[in-house]
């Protein structure tokens, strides 16, 4: 390793940085690869290119990509987020770098293609369909019954994804799902429909070494019904450490690990614990997102940021201790706020009333006064979130159901109100 190891970035946007924040932070240099040549929808604005080596634009070409990672000498190539993890796959694995390889990369991107190969590896999972008309989503929820998801094959942050009651209504999802753009400017050429699950769902942040599994945090999250969503996130609280219920999603998450073929690097896996036991919703084979490993750090001592580091810089020390407790053990919650309206936003009127409560840490503002405002039906439309953190998990759960009660159509001042 040269005395200044570094690692190559595969599309490193928005809050992935602070992923390259982290090997800074322990003396490696960072090299960008950006995975298309124009920037996703999602990511258009100023962005800050200082903290990096080079920044080189992949063009299509994987040969000349590679040659000009490889004029750098990286120790790794890992992605930054969702969109680069099959370009960080390819590059990984042809500079012979500790690398997923490519065979599975579709399983680790395409979300029907991922549960199809986590049941052939015997592990539990959702019954689905690939879909591509509306005719073949009618049929098949009319053998399934009950209520069934439709989204993207490859989008994110619950960008495109549609609770369907009855078959017309999975119809009219397919419609609004193929041919539309997901969250990475990528068109959807099909969908995927599935069982929905009925259970608690969790979020499980792992790396990986030579196949050594390390789960670093297990966010639980709450959902309301809101805005014509049936379904929608609205608060994640980081769990203990140790827990029967955190040891069963550590084995499955594990179990799917293994079936996607995650061996190195970090890994992003939602599970819901239904009736009969864990079943994947969808994994992702990169950082965490929302930033919530920055705010396990804080919680913990340590978070998926640092074991990431130590995969690729450290890896015996990674191995000599990935069952090790945390440094700390505070407590942590995200609370979205979930906006009713479409307008322009003059305020936030009980604001000061979050900001008392006991547990309060920080207030993270999406969408400010003078901005537009819309209803919150995903990840992308929270127009704020209050994070809590706190020694005391009952204070922290107290104050997040105070967020919820105080959040309400008078917590929004909005003028020119209009439909979406």
């Amino acid at each position: 390793m040269p005395a200044t190891p570094l690692v190559c970035v595969v599309d490193s946007y928005g809050l992935s940085k602070t992923l390259v924040d982290a090997f800074l932070r322990h003396g490696a240099a960072v090299v960008r690869v950006q995975s298309t040549p124009e920037v996703p929808a999602a990511y258009r604005g100023p962005f800050d290119l200082s903290s990096y080596r080079d920044n080189i634009v992949h063009r299509g070409d994987l040969a000349a990509t590679a040659r000009a990672v490889a004029a750098h000498r990286p120790v790794a190539v890992l992605p930054g987020g969702e969109i680069g993890v099959e370009l960080a796959d390819a590059l990984s694995e042809l500079l012979g770098l500790p690398t997923n390889g490519t065979a599975l990369s579709a399983a680790r991107r395409d979300k029907y293609v991922m549960i199809e190969t986590v049941g052939r590896a015997g592990v539990a999972a959702a019954r689905q369909a690939l879909v591509t008309d509306e005719a073949a989503v009618r049929a098949w929820h009319g053998a399934v019954g009950g209520r069934v998801v439709v989204k993207p094959l490859r989008s994110a942050a619950g960008n495109g994804v549609h609770f369907c009651d009855t078959p017309e209504e999975s119809a009219a999802a397919v419609r609004a799902v193929i041919g539309s753009e997901n969250v990475f400017s990528e068109r959807n050429t099909a969908a995927v429909a599935q069982e929905y699950l009925r259970g608690t769902e969790y979020m499980v942040n792992t790396v990986s070494r030579d196949g050594v599994h390390r789960v670093c945090e297990i966010w639980r999250t709450t959902r309301i019904t809101a805005n014509g969503v049936a379904d929608l996130s609205d608060s994640v609280y980081l769990m203990p450490r140790r827990g029967e219920t955190q040891d069963r999603l550590t084995a499955y998450a594990g179990e799917v690990l293994d079936a996607l073929g995650i061996r190195h690097g970090p890994a992003h896996v939602e599970i819901k614990i239904t009736a009969s036991g864990p079943v994947l919703v969808e994994a992702g084979a990169r950082i965490g997102g929302a930033d919530l490993p920055h705010y396990a750090r804080l919680a913990r001592g340590s978070s998926q940021l640092d074991w990431t580091v130590d995969a690729y810089l450290d890896p015996e020390r990674f191995l000599a201790r990935h069952e090790d407790d945390d440094p700390r053990a505070l407590h942590c919650a995200f609370v979205g706020l979930v906006s009713p309206f479409t307008g322009t936003l003059r305020g936030y009127p009980h604001l000061e009333r979050v900001r008392a409560l006991e547990s309060f840490h920080e207030f993270r503002v999406a969408v400010a006064p003078g901005q537009r405002i819309r209803p919150t039906v995903d990840d992308l439309s929270y127009p704020a979130i209050a994070v809590l953190v706190h020694d005391s998990e009952e204070t922290v759960l107290r104050d997040a159901n105070t967020i919820r009660y105080l959040d309400g159509p008078s917590f929004y001042d909005v003028t020119d109100l209009s439909p979406e």
